[in-house]
């Protein structure tokens, strides 16, 4: 067997860029559409991002410190988590930009809003697809020793889902025609689904 490298995160990984964003990959990206109180819209994408329950369905993102989005998800309780995608993934980039609490990233980046049905927050209209979500819990995230982080994680329920129908195909949402793209650790580092494998779990 190959000897592997090993480091304690508590002594340092030892190599030019930490590795662990890049093993932890790819990761999906929540691009999340928040309002504030006052009604400004706040659009921005978070790497730390995924489903976490079926039943009842749910998401999270997590912010390594307490932005816009964050605030504004506790202020009103709701959020949009549009899927990024390749075509947009310039667009998404520019509304990445920190910029004060009283910019709308989606017209700084150029980008079409959509109303939302069940939520304030509207959608970035050109994505495939959107999950509107009512706010569940913001977790400040501790660590071993006891002591709290710089992250907040918000978890949401999905209450509503907008699928643009050219990405279905058979009833099923063409997660490939759609491109998602996913964040790789490092510098400015995504991946792109464009293709599908099937694999069946074994049945006893």
């Amino acid at each position: 067997m190959t000897q592997s490298y090993f480091y304690e995160i508590a002594r340092g990984h030892g190599l030019p860029h930490d590795p662990l964003k890049a093993i932890i990959a790819p990761r999906p990206i929540g691009w999340i559409t928040s309002m504030s109180r006052a009604g400004v819209v706040n659009l921005a994408p978070y790497s730390f991002f995924n489903m976490v329950s079926d039943e009842p369905p749910m998401v999270m993102f997590s912010s390594n410190s307490w932005k816009d989005s964050i605030r504004n998800v506790e202020e009103t309780g709701e959020f949009v988590a549009n899927l990024a995608v390749r075509p947009l993934a310039e667009v998404m980039n520019i509304s990445s930009r920190a910029v004060g609490p009283e910019v709308n990233e989606m017209e700084l980046a150029g980008i079409a809003a959509a109303p939302s049905t069940m939520v304030k927050p509207p959608r970035v209209a050109a994505s495939p697809a959107a999950l509107e979500c009512k706010l569940v819990e913001i977790k400040h995230l501790v660590g071993l020793d006891g002591r709290p982080g710089s992250n907040f994680m918000v978890i949401g329920q999905i209450v509503g889902v907008h699928i643009d129908p050219a990405f279905l195909t058979d009833g099923k949402f063409d997660t490939a025609a759609a491109r998602p793209i996913g964040r790789c650790g490092y510098r400015g580092d995504y991946a792109e689904v464009t293709s599908l494998f099937e694999m069946i779990r074994p049945r006893d």
